[in-house]
């Protein structure tokens, strides 16, 4: 039985060295990234665009509809969600394959403004740690504001006033409920969820959203005409 115990140390003792390695690869590739470009150039820089929304010029509806199925705990985590990521592990081990993330709304603008769309252990690793930073540099309110601002939403979208218009005709803090639940739905799959090239798809993700919003507490169970708690 010796041999069994020294085999499982040496796993283990593997694992910790990998972890280690990894999350050494993982800091310094955020290290460089923070330094090539610090938080505070990168807000300033999605706040130029010429489209650029304010957080309270955005219906609620939106907001509530965006929190559900991106991140329902964004105000209360510290960047990163353990329970979104322990989720997405026993689904991605259930399913032998990278099907979910479990990034919170900070990793997704740490992600997408600093880093490419690998799905790669150690750019997942430098994600964490920037959202980390991020989070002690901006409040809540402006990073969900920076990330609205700055996602795609297809049709070569990729803020939410030029998605609104396109889409709507009209600005973001006109959308009604019908608007705002299908708009939310998009960032996930921009392609797949593109109204205009697949609205039956579109209006799919647009129930899903709703079902979230509801599971999430914003809408009644049994609401369908979009009036919040």
């Amino acid at each position: 039985m010796k041999w069994i115990k020294r085999l499982c140390s040496f796993i283990f003792l593997c694992i910790l060295i990998t972890a280690g390695v990894l999350t050494y690869q993982g800091y310094t590739d955020y290290r460089e990234a923070v330094g090539a470009r610090s938080v505070e150039e990168m807000a300033a820089d999605i706040e130029s665009i010429d489209n650029y929304t304010d957080l309270d010029e955005l219906p609620q509806t939106y907001i509530d509809a965006v929190l559900s199925v991106e991140d329902k705990r964004f105000y209360s985590h510290p960047g990163i969600d353990p329970i979104a990521i322990g989720r997405a592990l026993v689904n991605d081990i259930k399913a032998g394959a990278y099907v979910e993330g479990g990034s919170t709304i900070t990793q997704q603008l740490a992600k997408n403004q600093y880093f490419t769309q690998d799905k790669k252990i150690v750019r997942k690793i430098a994600e964490m740690f920037m959202a980390f930073k991020i989070e002690s540099v901006l409040d809540k309110d402006k990073i969900l504001e920076l990330y609205v601002n700055s996602i795609f939403f297809g049709n070569n979208y990729y803020c939410v006033a030029d998605a609104s218009e396109g889409y709507f005709g009209k600005p973001p803090s006109e959308m009604d409920f019908d608007e705002c639940t299908l708009l939310a739905g998009i960032p996930n799959a921009p392609t797949n969820y593109n109204p205009v090239a697949s609205p039956q798809l579109a209006r799919q993700r647009q129930a899903q959203v709703i079902e979230k919003m509801k599971k999430a507490g914003y809408l009644e169970e049994d609401d369908e005409d979009g009036t919040e708690k």
